[in-house]
């Protein structure tokens, strides 16, 4: 017995057809997902971090920083020392199931630190307080971008002021340590304790991490200076912290989420 095999008729073939570009289909979207879930590769994160967008990022957060570390230097009694900058591009997570903190949403982000470290008299802090006090009354006062100084007189530093000058009592409070740091959230002042027999000096600055442009970057200005020189020449030092400055971001699908201008 024959048995012959009769051809498909043309509606099947279209089904099957249309059942295999919808699989194809399925694959390139999965395909697509997969890729962002994926961890960025040190290769991508490199060629990212190297890329004139980001370079140009790069040149605007820091000329912004040091700005603000000239302001000081020209606008205050206190006298530069040396400056620190930590610069950092890292890459996204694979995605994070269970636990998520942020790190699988984005394929790099960059952010950039700056410390400045100044010498002062010691027997001068009522006034260099006062000084820097006085340039932000002004700042504040001409709407400085972003507050270039950011510390005014305020009540609190009008008696730190009076404290130090020995004409009013600890503005923390009886039985309370000296106070030697004022805060605000994009900048962090301390100094050296000189009142209490308890001394609290500033502390040497985090040796740097390994320089591998363009991932990461370290630089210490000048590299021979330290904190213990600075306290041997001027007697105290003070030290501006200046909050971490994220200036690029690329999502994990491309898209630019920050950048600095």
């Amino acid at each position: 017995m024959t048995v012959k095999w009769a051809p498909a008729p043309a509606s099947a073939v279209r089904e099957a057809v249309k059942r295999l570009l919808g699989f194809l289909s399925l694959l390139l979207i999965l395909s697509a997902c997969s890729a962002q879930n994926r961890a960025t590769s040190p290769k991508e994160v490199r060629n990212l971090a190297g890329s004139t967008q980001v370079q140009q990022s790069r040149k605007a957060a820091e000329e912004h920083l040091r700005s603000i570390v000239h302001a000081y230097d020209k606008n205050t009694a206190l006298t530069p020392g040396f400056v620190t900058v930590n610069d950092m591009c890292v890459g996204g997570a694979a995605k994070e199931w269970f636990f998520p903190t942020g790190d699988d949403q984005y394929k790099i982000r960059c952010a950039m630190r700056v410390t400045a470290y100044y010498g002062a008299d010691p027997h001068q802090i009522a006034d260099v307080l006062d000084g820097i006090f006085t340039a932000g009354d002004r700042d504040s006062f001409a709407g400085a971008p972003g507050g270039t100084i950011p510390f005014n007189h305020d009540y609190y530093r009008r008696h730190l002021v009076a404290y130090y000058r020995g004409h009013g009592p600890n503005p923390t409070g009886p039985n309370t340590p000296e106070p030697a740091q004022v805060f605000d959230p994009s900048q962090t002042l301390s100094w050296d304790t000189v009142r209490s027999s308890q001394k609290k000096p500033v502390e040497e600055h985090d040796l740097c991490v390994r320089s591998d442009p363009p991932v990461t970057r370290c630089l210490h200005e000048p590299a021979s200076k330290t904190v213990a020189d600075i306290r041997k020449q001027y007697g105290a030092v003070f030290k501006l912290e200046i909050s971490v400055a994220n200036y690029y971001q690329v999502s994990k699908n491309g898209k630019v989420t920050q950048t600095w201008k």
